[in-house]
């Protein structure tokens, strides 16, 4: 019969959504207590730096001297999806350390505390700092003093900007 004849107390028939269905789940075996691996320590997240400062140790000049430029140059690759100019352009970079252990700590700010970015700019500065041959680990640190301003910027950054 035809849909529009069905009296108004009839309802429609909901159309079957497939993302609807329960998902079944495996069972994935769970190792026991006594086998020695920590399976909670997988599932959560890693514990904060004591004081919220980077686990870095004293700042090593020489060391900081020689990461430097691969540092510059990998964080020079992270771009503000909203601004086609990289990060260490756009002046949000203030502080590179290494300590004697090649550990790496980074300090940048953000151009406001409301930036769409502001989970995935430090990651990949993280992820992009560590993965570069010789430094044993790297440690990103979001500051707001002093703030971000349009005179931190490079001259390169201003006049692809047209902000000169």
């Amino acid at each position: 019969m035809f849909s529009f004849l069905k009296s108004k107390s009839e309802p429609e028939p909901a159309p079957e959504n497939p993302l609807a269905a329960p998902v079944e789940t495996p069972d994935v075996p769970r190792p026991k207590e006594q086998s020695g691996l920590d399976v909670g320590a997988l599932l959560e997240p890693p514990p904060a730096p004591a004081g919220g400062a980077a686990q870095i140790g004293p700042k090593d000049e020489a060391r900081t001297a020689e990461l430097m430029p691969k540092v510059v140059e990998a964080i020079s690759t992270v771009f503000d999806p909203e601004i086609p100019v990289n990060i260490y352009e756009l002046g949000l970079i203030y502080k590179i350390e290494a300590d004697a252990e090649s550990k790496v700590k980074v300090e940048m700010t953000l151009t406001s505390p409301a930036c769409p970015s502001a989970q995935q700019l430090p990651s990949e500065v993280r992820y992009k700092v560590k993965a570069l041959e010789g430094v044993s680990d790297a440690f990103v640190e979001v500051v707001w003093e002093p703030a971000w301003t349009k005179d931190l910027m490079s001259e390169d950054a201003k006049i692809g900007l047209g902000m000169f």
